[in-house]
C-alpha cells in the first residue's frame, strides 16, 4: 500500500504538504490539494479515516478494452473515475467482463448480491447478453459509448464523434484533400456506427465523394489496416481517417511496407490520442478524447443517477491534435 512519502516523492513536495492536502487544510491551494488527492488515488493510497468508514460500492465492468498500463486506452478512464469516486467516498472494484460471465450471471442479481449501488461499463458490444437487461434495470448504470433508450436508470457518456470527424475532414480539405477514406473499427459496435455516420455526414456536407469501398470496417487493432490500405490507395484516396490510433499505427506500418510515404503520398489521422500516437514515425495527427475527463464524467453521471437525477447522453468535445502524419494533398 502506498504511503504519504510515496505521494510526496512522486510530486516533489514535502510529507507535511501531502498531509495537509489529504486532510483538507486551509493553508494550501485548492489546485495543489486536488493534485495530492488525484495522485493518492493513482498510487492506491487511502487514509485511516477512509478505511474506517462504511463505503458505498461501485464497480467498473471492462470488456474488449485494455486498461492495466498507462499506455492503454482504458487506463486513464478508470483512473479518472477512481479519482472522482475517492472524493465521494465510494469503493470501486474493476471487474473483467466476458460473454461467459454474462451468460452465467444476471446483471441485476450480480449487483444486488454483491452490494454494488451502481456500475460503469466500458467496451460492451451491441450483441452482449447484458445489453438487453440494461433496458429494464433499475440499478444506476452508465455506459461508455453505448446508449440505452427510455431507461431513466441508464446513462451514456462519450466524446462527440461527429464533431471530431468533421474537424479532421475540414482540416484535410484545407490541405487540399478531396478523396478521403475511413478504416473503421469493429462491426456490432455503437461507436463504429457513429464514426461511420459521422464520416458520411461530413463528406456529404462538404460535397466530397465516398462509397462503401472508401469506409471499410475492421477491428480496433493495428492488424485491421493491412487488408484495406492498398485498396484505398488504388481508389485514389489521399488521406485515411482511422477508427482509433491503433488502426492508424497499422496504416503507417503498412504504408512503410508498401513504400508509400506519409504524409507526402498519403495523410493519416487517428482517433483517441493514446500515448503511442506521439511516438509513431511520423508522429500521429489524431482526434483527442480526454480520457481522464471521461472517467470523471462517468462518476458524475453515475452519482447523478444514484441521486435520482436522470442523465441521458453526455458528450465531451474532441480536440484535433496536429502532428506530422497529415500534410498537403499530393499533386
Amino acid at each position: 500500500m502506498a504511503t504519504i512519502k510515496d505521494i510526496a516523492d512522486r510530486l516533489g513536495i514535502s510529507v507535511s504538504t501531502v498531509s495537509k492536502g489529504l486532510n483538507g487544510a486551509s493553508d494550501i491551494s485548492e489546485s495543489l490539494r486536488q493534485t495530492v488527492l488525484d495522485t493518492a488515488v493513482e498510487l492506491g493510497y487511502t487514509t485511516k479515516q477512509m478505511r474506517g468508514k462504511v463505503q458505498r460500492k461501485l464497480c467498473i465492468f471492462v470488456e474488449n478494452m485494455e486498461y492495466e498500463t498507462a499506455d492503454q486506452f482504458g487506463y486513464d478512464i478508470i483512473l479518472g473515475f477512481r479519482q472522482s469516486a475517492y472524493r465521494d467516498n465510494f469503493d470501486v472494484s474493476v471487474i473483467p467482463l466476458t460473454p461467459q460471465f454474462q451468460a452465467t450471471e444476471k446483471y441485476d442479481t450480480y449487483m444486488l448480491k454483491n452490494g454494488y449501488v451502481g456500475a460503469f461499463l466500458l467496451g460492451c458490444a451491441l450483441q452482449d447478453e447484458w445489453m438487453e437487461q440494461f433496458r429494464s434495470t433499475a440499478i444506476p448504470t452508465v455506459l461508455l459509448d453505448n446508449y440505452i433508450k427510455k431507461n431513466p436508470s441508464a446513462g451514456y457518456i462519450g466524446t462527440d464523434s461527429f464533431e471530431g470527424i468533421d474537424n479532421a475532414i475540414v482540416y484535410l480539405m484545407n490541405l487540399g484533400h478531396k478523396r478521403i477514406g475511413l478504416i473503421n473499427g469493429s462491426r456490432n459496435s455503437m461507436i463504429s456506427d457513429q464514426r461511420r455516420q459521422a464520416y458520411i455526414d461530413s463528406m456529404t456536407a462538404h460535397g466530397l465523394s465516398f462509397s462503401e469501398d472508401t469506409m471499410p470496417y475492421g477491428y480496433f487493432v493495428p492488424e485491421a489496416a493491412k487488408p484495406h490500405v492498398d485498396k484505398l490507395l488504388s481508389l485514389g484516396i489521399t488521406a485515411i481517417l482511422c477508427g482509433n490510433d491503433l488502426i492508424a499505427a497499422g496504416v503507417i506500418a503498412e504504408c512503410e511496407r508498401l513504400g508509400v510515404r506519409i504524409p507526402t503520398d498519403v495523410s493519416v489521422i487517428g482517433f483517441d490520442d493514446i500515448p503511442i500516437s506521439a511516438k509513431l514515425n511520423p508522429p500521429l495527427t489524431t482526434i483527442r478524447q480526454d480520457r481522464i475527463a471521461l472517467g470523471k464524467c462517468g462518476l458524475y453521471a453515475l452519482n447523478s443517477l444514484i441521486n435520482h437525477v436522470c442523465i441521458s447522453r453526455t458528450l465531451l468535445r474532441p480536440e484535433l491534435i496536429v502532428r506530422g502524419s497529415a500534410g498537403p494533398a499530393p499533386d
